[in-house]
């Protein structure tokens, strides 16, 4: 596996493609509501995994402010779940916020994936909402720096 890091059309690209088979065609949310306006602003990072030259997961990287991690968007191929690579990636994501100040990670989550953020170190901090058609909550990590 290789990650990548980066905001060039192709890490884009790889990303979009990703989130399109996840989140549009899997999930049935509308590609309208899946691709924001975060997704025209040149300076947005994408994180994605390759194997070899597929993409295989992926997260858009952001900030709330210069203390708050918003990793979002993050999704990863059907058949390379439950392998560890998502649990990998948001690794490599809240290592770079962390290293770049960051103190804190929050994220919606959906309801399907919350004990999977619980394993990570989130714990929720709402009740449950409904985002994009999906049942989701906020969670929330304290994060350390890392070496």
């Amino acid at each position: 596996m290789n990650l990548v890091i980066g905001n060039e059309k192709w890490i884009q690209a790889a990303a979009f493609y990703l989130r399109y088979q996840v989140f549009v065609l899997e999930q049935k949310i509308s590609a309208k509501e899946e691709f924001d306006r975060l997704d025209d602003d040149f300076a947005t990072l994408y994180l994605v995994y390759y194997n070899k030259s597929q993409p295989v997961a992926t997260l858009r990287y952001q900030k709330i402010d210069e203390k708050t991690f918003n990793p979002d968007r993050f999704c990863v191929s059907e058949c390379y779940r439950n392998q560890g690579i998502g649990k990998q990636l948001l690794l490599e994501a809240e290592k770079k916020a962390a290293n770049e100040g960051c103190t804190t990670s929050v994220l919606s989550a959906e309801v399907t994936a919350q004990a999977f953020y619980e394993k990570m170190g989130y714990r929720v901090i709402s009740p449950t909402y409904m985002e994009d058609g999906i049942l989701c909550v906020k969670v929330e990590k304290r994060l350390n720096r890392y070496e």
